[in-house]
């Protein structure tokens, strides 16, 4: 572990860092054990584990963030709770409790504190709720015994490029789900199979891919692992949830800011990647827990290029952001609710 006097938060990444404390629960005949706080490290493992053979395993991504008065905030943390749930469910893994979710969250980051960046570095604390098989198994079914983590990690921004347009490709030799599959949860399994394509198109100078459904090879679904959202003929618009689109808490929180604070007609509806091509789309960004709002400077699908706003970000996407991260930091009056205090 750096001690974190050592740390310039400043010029954090999105890299792993080891922070002190670390929450821990058991699920063993049925029922879970009161978790604890433990110092961060290792643990023993079965090689015969369900989550190394058979990737039973979920993950969330929340942030603590340093507010400008010095509070810490949380937000949404309740629909992370649903959304750990929801996925847990899919994978065929014991839920845990609302409460005691959030509750574990807060006494991981007190015990971290120190390792929350400050206001003005842009940066937070991230935080890394992880659910896996820990029992051993052979036969495909699932395990017996589970176990729950939270850990953080303090970062920067998720693109390097901050807020700022990048630049992405459109995929029509990978895809990233297909109906009837897991797309809509949170598991471990949708994201290795991303690393590929990822890697690839940063190799051709792009800073990630832009994934199309996996029936047609013609209606947007995600960036790498980021919500995609428009600004089509004057209306946000947003790949609508099929059972392969991942739930994101702040897409949701996206499409609110955008009908009640700025008065903007929104659909969630299928986008061919064709729309993204026609003057009619004006701007265009990406959005997720660590992402936050990215905009999007340019798409390009076999070397045909769309640029939007000279690679600036545009006017919808300024203002949700500054709308969204006003509200994370209690810059701006929470009206809906969204912000859980530490």
């Amino acid at each position: 572990m750096i001690d974190p006097k050592d740390i310039d938060f400043y010029s954090l990444g999105f890299n792993f860092i080891a922070t002190k404390t670390m929450f821990m629960a058991n699920h063993k005949n049925g029922k879970w054990e009161d978790g604890k706080l433990l110092p961060f490290g290792n643990f023993e493992i079965s090689p015969a584990s369900c989550v190394i053979n058979y990737g039973q395993g979920i993950f969330e991504g929340m942030k603590a963030l340093r507010a400008k008065n010095g509070e810490v905030t949380l937000f949404r943390p309740a629909e992370n709770s649903k959304r750990f749930n929801f996925s847990a469910r899919r994978m065929l893994m014991p839920e845990y409790d609302a409460d005691k979710f959030i509750d574990a969250v807060k006494r991981v980051v007190k015990a971290n504190e120190e390792f929350i960046p400050p206001y003005d570095s842009g940066g937070a604390l991230y935080i890394r709720p992880i659910l896996f098989g820990y029992g051993p198994i052979l036969g495909v079914h699932s395990a017996e015994e589970f176990k729950l983590i939270i850990f953080t990690v303090p970062v920067g921004p998720y693109f390097p490029e901050g807020f700022k347009g990048i630049k992405l490709e459109i995929s029509k030799n990978y895809t990233r789900a297909a109906p009837g599959g897991t797309g809509s949860a949170k598991t471990i399994c949708n994201y290795a199979g991303t690393m590929l394509p990822a890697k690839e198109a940063k190799a051709r100078g792009f800073s990630q891919i832009l994934y199309l459904d996996a029936i047609h090879l013609e209606y947007i679904e995600e960036v790498g692992a980021a919500n995609f959202f428009a600004m089509i003929n004057g209306k946000l618009a947003t790949p609508r949830k099929s059972g392969t689109i991942l739930e994101g808490i702040t897409r949701e929180s996206i499409l609110e800011l955008a009908s009640k604070k700025l008065g903007i007609e929104v659909e969630e509806r299928e986008i061919s990647y064709r729309e993204l091509f026609k003057d009619s789309c004006t701007e265009a960004f990406c959005s997720g827990t660590a992402a936050v709002i990215t905009p999007i400077a340019s798409v390009n699908i076999e070397g045909n290029e769309r640029i939007f706003n000279d690679q600036e970000p545009g006017e919808i996407t300024n203002k949700i952001y500054k709308l969204l991260t006003g509200i994370q930091r209690i810059e701006i009056e929470d009206e809906f609710g969204w912000i859980t205090k530490v």
